[in-house]
């Protein structure tokens, strides 16, 4: 299975993007999740989305702002984002993980990370 990020792109504070993770192969993990780590930074998780039952996940941070959505049938997954701050500047990237719902948390649980594809904030 590959994972591939696409549509990032630079954007000013308030601003509205989404983007994509294309699955390539047949998809067994339990939930596929969004990662970003900005220059300097450790991985966080961002936002996850059990793939059958639609079940979401959210780092407080985003929480109200970005919305995972997936259409299972094309196996990809979006992550639209609203209200965009520069803090949210960062690379991207979609993964999965079979873990426990706990785990969604927790960016090590992870694996398949696809490519990522950059975000820029501006002020």
């Amino acid at each position: 299975v590959q994972l591939q990020a696409s549509g990032g792109g630079s954007v000013k504070a308030g601003g509205s993007l989404r983007i994509s993770c294309s699955v390539s192969g047949r998809f067994s993990g339990t939930f596929m999740g969004w990662l970003r780590q900005a220059p300097g930074k450790e991985r966080e998780f961002v936002a996850a989305i059990r793939w059958h039952g639609g079940v979401t996940y959210y780092a407080d941070s985003v929480k109200g702002r970005f919305t995972i959505s997936k259409d299972n049938a094309r196996q990809v997954v979006f992550l639209q984002m609203n209200g965009l701050r520069p803090e949210d500047t960062a690379n991207y990237f979609c993964a999965s993980t079979n873990g426990i719902t706990s785990s969604v948390y927790n960016p090590s649980m992870y694996r398949n990370w696809g490519q990522g594809t950059q975000v820029t904030v501006s002020s």
